[in-house]
């Protein structure tokens, strides 16, 4: 029974990977079609997002037989439930980047000051799904701490393009329909970064059993 439980954790942190890695290419594919106004690629994104759908339901259905036909002890079910949690907010991940990909169509070439900003928020979001992901399959809370942290250069990068903005839609109303929408798409970056977080913050319950904060571990199953 341990050994059939160990290899099905196995082959959870394998999905975990596997969706992880379909949630970077997401963001990447739309953040390059962004920057190079590139509407071929922007319709890749689609199909990756379809691909995030399907490995979340698989991952479901190993969770939820892990749950049912074995018996997890409270570290392992810590596992399992937070994987449950992980893959909502991955599979919210992929919704995002496809919504960056729909506005390619509507915006023009970022100005030069923007697309430097939306570059690097596409750049830290990856890396922020990355690092949330290994930290889960590795049992590192300081990785995920780390991922925490990183989301205030994101939250930062925001800033600076709605700041940006304004001043922009100030000077030059005609172009506000437009400029609102490189709003929108900072704004749905912004939310990659809140989803990486909540991600790494499961990756700390599924290790401490401690979530936001919390200084008492959640009991689940059986004690250890």
């Amino acid at each position: 029974m341990k050994i059939r439980m160990d290899r099905q954790l196995a082959q959870l942190n394998r999905e975990l990977t596997e969706m992880g890695a379909l949630c970077e290419d997401a963001i990447a594919a739309a953040g390059k079609a962004l920057m190079e106004d590139d509407r071929e690629l922007a319709k890749k994104v689609a199909p990756i997002e379809r691909d995030i759908d399907r490995k979340e339901r698989a991952i479901e259905t190993l969770c939820l037989n892990l749950l049912l036909k074995q018996q997890p002890e409270a570290e392992e079910l810590r596992q399992i439930s937070a994987a449950l949690k992980m893959i909502t907010d991955m599979e919210r991940i992929g919704d995002q980047a496809r919504d960056v990909s729909e506005l390619v169509d509507y915006v023009a070439r970022c100005k030069e000051e923007c697309a430097s900003v939306l570059s690097r928020m596409t750049q830290a979001t990856i890396q922020m799904v990355n690092d949330s992901v290994e930290a889960f399959v590795r049992r590192d809370v300081e990785l995920a701490k780390k991922v925490i942290a990183a989301d205030d250069v994101v939250d930062e990068c925001f800033n600076s393009v709605k700041t940006g903005l304004i001043r922009e839609i100030a000077k030059n109303a005609k172009d506000g329909e437009s400029l609102l929408d490189v709003m929108m798409i900072a704004k749905y970056f912004e939310r990659i970064g809140d989803h990486a977080v909540n991600i790494a913050e499961w990756v700390i319950f599924s290790i401490t059993g401690l979530h936001k904060g919390e200084t008492k571990p959640a009991t689940l199953g059986a004690e250890e």
